[in-house]
């Protein structure tokens, strides 16, 4: 059985629904433009500065450690006048790249126009050193760290701040965003937990450290990874080896994020006799997920229906 929403809309209604609420096609008149890395940093500029140009570079449904520097990628970046990435290397293949072909002056250091979220908080996982042999790892920590509320709501105030530096004219009016997002999601938060308490201490089985945060915050527990190393599709060896794992009786599901692979997880689950949830990995990851609010309660209703 797998548990997945991300269906039913054509592909074209799909990406012009997805492009108006992230505000791709935004007001003609604004002056702002904000280039996101990622999708859930668009839909977290939308709630800050809902005036300005913004632009996301990838969507839910790619992986975003790997992204060509397109042409079109190039010229948006060329535009921008604040650049919203994860950091923490997760952009370490293409942002550089980006930066140098769009030669925008605005966006290559982190004391003009140029965020990374990663800097504004504390990560987990962070190494000392790694080296290939690893895998796909960061030094820097885990940059999924959007799925941490807390964490969220800090990288909201410093992008605040960040705003209002490239921006002061229009101080008062991000304060206000500011303050009105802040109290719509303080007021989220325990209303999140009260819905996920039946979820603490459930084991499961999934792709890497992609929800890490989701699960620290919910209680979960990974306790195997369909990934023999970060970023290694999973062998037939490695997979045999999670089945005799999931026979023990005590995992809830396997779960993947909605642009990884589902080949190795649905093999997993009809072997195992266990669901297979497909989690939107950010805004758009499923019908569902239409901004950061819906995105975390789509999370928890697909984690709750495998329960």
């Amino acid at each position: 059985m797998r548990i997945n929403s991300k269906q039913f809309l054509p592909k074209v209604l799909k990406t012009l629904t997805l492009a108006v609420t992230l505000g791709f096609i935004s007001n003609a008149q604004a002056e702002f433009n904000i280039f996101a890395c990622e999708p859930e940093y668009a839909a977290l500029a939308k709630e800050l500065a809902p005036d300005a140009r913004i632009y996301s570079a990838t969507t839910a449904m790619q992986d975003p450690h790997q992204v060509q520097a397109r042409p079109s990628l190039i010229a948006k970046m060329r535009q921008a006048d604040l650049a919203i990435c994860a950091g923490a290397d997760l952009e370490i293949g293409w942002l550089p790249m980006l930066q140098m072909k769009s030669a925008n002056a605005k966006v290559r250091s982190t004391d003009q126009g140029l965020f990374f979220a990663a800097e504004q908080i504390d990560t987990v996982d962070q190494m000392k050193s790694v080296d290939r042999s690893m895998g796909d790892v960061h030094a820097k920590g885990n940059p999924h760290l959007h799925f941490d509320p807390k964490r969220l709501l800090g990288v909201a105030e410093a992008l605040t701040q960040k705003l209002i530096q490239l921006d002061p004219d229009s101080t008062a009016q991000y304060q206000a965003n500011l303050a009105s997002f802040s109290q719509r999601w303080n007021d989220a938060i325990p209303r999140w937990e009260e819905k996920a308490k039946p979820l603490n201490g459930k084991k499961i089985i999934a792709y890497h450290s992609s929800f890490k945060y989701l699960f620290n915050w919910l209680g979960l527990e990974q306790v195997a990874d369909l990934e023999p190393k970060p970023g290694i599709p999973p062998s037939s060896s490695h997979l045999a080896s999670l089945l005799t794992r999931a026979k023990q009786g005590d995992i809830m599901a396997v779960i993947i994020a909605s642009y990884q692979s589902e080949r190795g997880a649905d093999w997993l689950g009809e072997r195992a006799d266990l669901p297979v949830i497909v989690l939107p990995m950010s805004v758009g990851g499923n019908e569902q997920s239409v901004d950061l609010f819906s995105l975390y309660d789509s999370a928890i209703d697909l984690l709750l229906a495998a329960k």
